[in-house]
């Protein structure tokens, strides 16, 4: 059965994000969006890390690669984002400052090695008109090349048969 009022929308640094929103995606067959910086981030890890850290990210904002979807045609948006700096990344940010997405249902995920910090609380902020849900923090181990999960797949199952 084909899920067409809901839209997985997210960003992914190390594929952690991806795989997840990947994954949800076969679960609901829904439609997904992968946001891009148009100018992309360093694959070196250490030289994103120094420079997010130096921008304090909490409010930058980047240009994004144009998106090709009609936002307006979906009632539930899946948003995931990876946690930079106990929040959502400037490509997140950006896509949410950027779209209306009024009287939308909007459900978080997002994946991180165990700090989530404040990133849910940044998203109701972004989307104050929106009803924002559901949220699911989902860890994967501090070694962010392993890409071995900590939290359960029977959790993010769970999560997911509630969307």
């Amino acid at each position: 059965m084909e899920n067409n009022n809901k839209l997985i929308v997210y960003y992914t640094y190390t594929g952690h994000t991806k795989i997840i929103a990947e994954y949800i995606q076969k679960k609901l067959n829904c439609d997904i969006l992968e946001l891009k910086p148009v100018i992309p981030y360093s694959t070196d890890y250490q030289k994103v890390v120094d420079e997010e850290q130096n921008n304090s990210s909490s409010n930058e904002t980047l240009e994004l690669k144009k998106i090709n979807v009609d936002l307006s045609k979906y009632e539930e948006i899946i948003i995931g984002s990876p946690v930079w700096w106990y929040t959502i990344t400037p490509v997140i940010r950006t896509f949410l400052k950027e779209n209306d997405l009024s009287n939308k249902k909007i459900i978080p995920f997002a994946t991180n090695a165990g700090w989530l910090g404040h990133t849910f609380e940044e998203i109701k902020k972004l989307c104050p008109n929106s009803n924002v849900e559901n949220e699911m923090n989902i860890v994967f181990t501090t070694n962010y090349e392993e890409n071995k999960l900590v939290t359960s797949k029977k959790e993010i199952d769970n999560w997911i048969e509630n969307i």
